[in-house]
């Protein structure tokens, strides 16, 4: 690949008028969100002197904030990104406002719990902008691809730099700064964000009434009807399971090596193995439909997690482990870039935000899970043990992308996604003949078909889903 290809792709990208200006705005409040988890724990250890205190309010905000978000995606789909993200942020600051004000001034415990999990509200900002990406660029594969690649390496910068930051933040000024400073940033971002008006994706048209092939269904139907959402879903929660557990075992086993301090910079490497990883996908041109490059990467995820379990079960130092761990990252983000990819061709416009949504909550799901998994094998288990837990989450994920293959098939096929019916809306993957949008740039559009599977095992398998 030569070297100017690389800034050149992204660049063109970013011609559509408004792209910087979106994607700008959505970074901070993505960043803010990265921060959130680590400066709330880091604030009650710290406050409370209660690392399990911090641990249950933190989770009682992750279980809140996963019902809520796909609720928050209905509403977007329905009345328009601005319309809603506006006053769902301003709510979100004020239980915010109140946790800090609880800590502060010495209030009950379950004022946390109450504050924590009121925060429900916040929007899914990722999957906004990855709305308005598939709105500008509706009839070009090619980019819709290209910028789907970008997004995750924006997901696995916030969350590199994130963490880090909130600590920093927490340590040198105060124990409240991260928190404060992740609520700011978020309402910042996400008022900005907002507020380019330009590049928001319209509302559709209602679906026709009625029965028939021309009818779309309901106006609130869930997206869970579509079944290749509920294997992308699925399929979700275990590969959160994976970055759950992969989280909580590095930081056991750094310190039984003596150095949990190195923690967070062996989980940095994770994160930057999938960024660098999801920047050079988008590079390359699809030769394979969405639903076969879904199922080769949860594949390559479910081969590439078993170097760290080798790496733990082997007493390997943190050197070798960096490097696998830097290894095992780069295997995620084509995965996850398909599945969004997916989730935009499956479903049409009118549900795009509730069905990103849901794939967003299916993975914080998974990251609760795993990390709780992770905890309780760290306490009774040898160092290194608990890196069975990803690779078996990861093998997990495979196997119901293979149940589930054939409800995928439609994501590249020319056949309309079980989603679509008789809706050729913008972003659903149908419109790839029409002329370009209005501020569009032009890239080639991939070719290929899906592969032939083998019915017979997918069959046994795909009962299970």
């Amino acid at each position: 690949m030569p070297p100017r290809a690389f800034p050149t792709s992204y660049r063109r990208l970013f011609a559509a008028p408004g792209a910087a200006a979106f994607t700008l705005a959505g970074l901070l409040g993505r960043l803010a969100l990265s921060m959130t988890g680590v400066s709330l724990v880091v604030l009650l250890s710290e406050r409370r002197g209660s690392y399990g205190l911090a641990g249950t309010v933190s989770a009682a905000g992750l279980v809140t904030g996963a019902i809520g978000m796909p609720l928050i995606g209905r509403l977007v789909d329905r009345y328009g990104q601005a319309r809603v993200t506006v006053p769902a942020t301003l709510y979100n600051a004020v239980p915010l406002t109140g946790l800090l004000l609880c800590v502060r001034f010495g209030a009950p415990d379950w004022t946390l719990y109450l504050c924590s999990a009121a925060c429900a509200a916040s929007p899914n900002l990722g999957g906004m902008a990855r709305s308005r990406w598939a709105h500008l660029y509706r009839d070009d594969p090619a980019a819709r691809h290209l910028a789907n690649s970008f997004e995750q390496a924006l997901d696995e910068l916030c969350f590199m730099a994130g963490p880090v930051l909130a600590m920093l933040l927490c340590t040198t000024l105060a124990p409240e700064a991260g928190l404060i400073t992740a609520g700011t940033l978020g309402t910042t971002g996400a008022l900005l964000f907002a507020a380019q008006r330009r590049t928001e994706p319209p509302l559709p048209p209602a679906p026709a009434p009625g029965p028939g092939p021309g009818a779309a269904g309901p106006r609130h139907g869930s997206p869970l009807r579509v079944p290749g959402l509920r294997v992308l879903v699925l399929t979700f929660l275990a590969t959160g399971m994976v970055f759950g557990a992969t989280e909580i075992t590095t930081v056991a086993y750094a310190d039984a090596l003596g150095h949990k301090a190195a923690a967070g910079a062996l989980l940095g490497l994770v994160a930057a193995g999938s960024c660098l990883a999801g920047l050079l996908f988008g590079l390359l041109t699809p030769r394979r439909a969405p639903g076969v490059r879904f199922l080769t990467g949860a594949a390559a995820m479910a081969a590439v997690l078993l170097l760290p379990l080798a790496a733990g079960l082997g007493g390997a130092g943190l050197g070798v482990l960096g490097v696998v761990l830097f290894t095992a990252g780069t295997a995620t983000a084509p995965t996850m870039v398909t599945g969004m990819t997916l989730v935009q061709e499956l479903l049409p416009q009118r549900q795009f935000n509730e069905g990103m949504a849901m794939a967003v909550s299916g993975i914080v799901v998974g990251i609760s899970a795993g990390a709780a998994l992770a905890g309780t094998v760290a306490e009774h288990a040898a160092p290194g043990t608990g890196y069975a837990l990803p690779a078996s989450a990861a093998a997990v994920a495979l196997l119901i992308a293979l149940a589930g293959r054939r409800h995928l098939r439609a994501g590249g096929s020319s056949a309309p996604g079980p989603g679509a019916g008789a809706e050729a809306t913008p972003g659903s993957g149908s419109g790839s003949g029409s002329a370009p949008a209005p501020g569009s740039v032009n890239f080639p559009a991939p070719s290929g078909a899906c592969g032939a599977a083998a019915e017979n095992s997918e069959r046994a398998v795909s009962a299970s889903v």
